[in-house]
């Protein structure tokens, strides 16, 4: 049977506690990405920044005045909290700290079914405590559309899919946190976004290059990058 290990995201972009919060707007920009995790020394996962912590931010969203009753019933300590956390300037200011995560051996249905539970759109994968990759409903549609996920992952495509994953890791111009890799019988399919048409066909060669790779499926999506202001 399918795990987390078999569909994550590997490249996983990350940020440190003490990142501005306008730096970490700029990345998930630049990246097409809607999260990010906060890690420590050590890659343990401390918490994760999303769109949502960002966009309900003080500074963009203004000042929200909350109603006598809440603020009685919420005590002092969560009302300091939700001050932190809306008036923030760093990373550890703004993330959720209480975050999902699935283990590398947690199968692929139980990991389905914790995103559908908890209403989230990525699970950090952990292993010892530490943030090995990241499963999005991305990941999940692009193995349902192209393998069965009630068998296990045939062992040729495991290493195919891990060995081109390590050599894209190893390319500079390979932005690997915007793609998925999947391998069914020999067969690699590509999703996720490029920066260019040469940077599509470089990785597509990577593939085909790849021993024991019978065929590649390109579905990547060419964005050229944005500059941003702040």
């Amino acid at each position: 049977m399918l795990t987390a290990a078999d569909v994550m995201t590997t490249a996983v972009i990350t940020v440190r506690p003490e990142m501005s919060i306008h730096e970490i707007a700029k990345l998930l920009c630049d990246h097409h990405i809607s999260g990010v995790p906060v890690v420590g020394d050590n890659g343990q996962l401390l918490g994760i920044v999303s769109e949502g912590d960002l966009i309900g931010h003080a500074g963009l969203a203004g000042e929200q005045r909350r109603s006598w009753w809440q603020t009685f019933l919420s005590g002092p300590k969560v009302l300091a909290q939700h001050y932190a956390k809306s008036h923030g300037r760093t990373a550890s200011d703004v993330m959720t700290k209480e975050v999902v995560t699935v283990l590398e051996t947690t199968s692929v249905a139980d990991t389905a079914r914790a995103l559908e539970q908890h209403r989230i759109k990525r699970l950090p994968v952990l292993r010892n405590g530490r943030l090995i990759g990241i499963v999005t409903r991305s990941n999940l549609l692009q193995v349902l559309a192209t393998t069965d996920v009630s068998k296990p992952m045939n062992v040729a495509d495991r290493i195919i899919r891990e060995r081109l994953t390590e050599e894209l890791e190893e390319q500079p111009w390979a932005h690997l946190l915007s793609k998925d890799i999947v391998v069914e019988n020999g067969v690699v399919h590509l999703f996720g976004i490029v920066q260019s048409d040469e940077e599509r066909h470089a990785i597509r060669l990577v593939a085909e290059n790849q021993a024991g790779v019978k065929g590649v499926e390109d579905h990547l999506s060419v964005v050229p990058p944005v500059s941003y202001v702040f």
